[in-house]
């Protein structure tokens, strides 16, 4: 087989200092958030929550995407997964950042008070699994497996790309199989210790994939940024085509679509079934001008990308999917926030500071570290077998 012809540079220019810059906004931002904790204890660590969430999705969609792509063989998607593998490859070092909420979980989550749950059976009942050693346990359990597979699945393609081995491909499929069945497991997990355990009280069966659906769905908007940033720096412009970006555009709004089956379906069956302890949850967040970041979200990821990119040529605009990226990336924030803050502000919505530099500081860090490993090997897996097929897209 011959190697495909590649006429862009594979190497991220050295001259470019957005990892400097995007480490620079991370460290003011977590100065400025860390200024926060002294003033206002509980907020730090509600807003801290409410970002280390956000990006954690991203890093975790990434893996997904990566894993699946060696399961199903997937060729399209060749010349854009080293982005992904990035992203992913970094969550032994972002698994840090899990600390600030390991110090908190007093002030997040309300299961670890045991005067509250002397007096409350419900909570009594949760506490073989709600209780703080085995809450620390578990974190470590999930970044330790998602650490392992996000770096091996990167190392692995670099590696191909030097060795040209092609049997790494079997190698890198052989761990996507078993990978995808722990990463689902201990995804839907963290997903209820992070954000479902905030309210002890409340449960929901499909909190696991809509945590997953709001991820993915952010997955591919990021990609899409990312791609149009690197056209901008003028790389790969040859290489990652319009082809690519209309599947990413139909991958984002398929996945927009599926966000909105799974957060409909958790939201009908708790409103017919109509027990208390479930929509009490939901009546928290429709109250209080919580009900407009609701309506924002609903709008900004459902509604306005469905109708918008409903048509073939929509997903074929750089403008317009740049666009809706952003509206679906801000949503997916304003959703986290609306998941998380009703607790802390029990009597209606209000917007800190803390918010702001805690988003600021970890996304700078998070796309810093991404940066920083993109850039040290060559921008797409050029030993791939299957790079050729994702080069000659139409």
């Amino acid at each position: 087989m011959s190697k495909p012809k590649i006429t862009d540079t594979l190497e991220f220019p050295s001259d470019l200092n957005i990892t400097k810059s995007l480490f620079g906004v991370g460290i003011v931002g977590l100065l400025a958030t860390g200024v926060g904790y002294f003033l206002q204890h509980d907020q730090f660590f509600f807003s801290y929550l409410v970002s280390f969430s956000f990006f954690s999705s991203i890093a975790l969609a990434s893996l997904f995407f990566v894993m699946l792509q060696h399961l199903t063989r997937s060729h399209w998607s060749t010349a854009i997964r080293r982005i992904p593998e990035a992203l992913s490859s970094n969550l032994w070092i972002w698994a840090i950042f899990i600390i600030p909420v390991l110090m908190g979980m007093h002030s997040l989550y309300h299961w670890t008070h045991a005067d509250a749950i002397a007096h409350d059976p419900v909570m009594k009942g949760k506490v073989p699994y709600l209780n703080s050693t085995f809450f620390i346990i578990r974190q470590f359990i999930y970044f330790a497996l998602w650490s392992f597979l996000g770096y091996r699945m990167y190392s692995k393609s670099v590696e191909m790309d030097d060795s040209g081995d092609w049997g790494i491909q079997t190698l890198l499929r052989r761990t996507s199989g078993p990978g995808l069945f722990f990463f689902g497991i201990t995804l839907a997990f963290a997903s209820f210790d992070w954000l479902m355990s905030l309210d002890p009280h409340w449960y929901s069966t499909i909190f696991g994939v809509y945590y997953f659906a709001m991820s993915f769905q952010g997955l591919f908007a990021t990609l899409i940024l990312i791609v149009m940033y690197l056209w901008k720096q003028g790389l790969l412009t040859n290489t990652i085509k319009k082809g690519h970006i209309y599947d990413l555009g139909v991958q984002m709004f398929g996945f927009t679509v599926f966000y909105a089956y799974i957060a409909f379906s958790q939201f009908l069956l708790i409103y017919y079934a109509n027990i208390p302890e479930e929509t009490v949850w939901f009546l928290e967040r429709l109250n209080g001008g919580y009900e407009y970041l609701a309506y924002f979200y609903m709008f900004g990821r459902f509604i306005i990308p469905f109708v918008v990119l409903l048509s073939k040529r929509a997903k074929s605009n750089y403008k317009i999917v740049t666009s809706i990226s952003v509206l679906i990336l801000v949503s997916h924030l304003v959703e986290l926030y609306w998941i998380v803050m009703p607790v802390l502000n029990h009597h209606g919505f209000h917007l800190n500071w803390m918010t702001i530099t805690s988003f600021f500081g970890l996304g700078g860090i998070f796309f810093g570290l991404f940066f920083y490993r993109f850039k040290q090997n060559k921008m797409i897996p050029v030993n791939d077998p299957t790079l050729g097929d994702s080069l000659n897209k139409h």
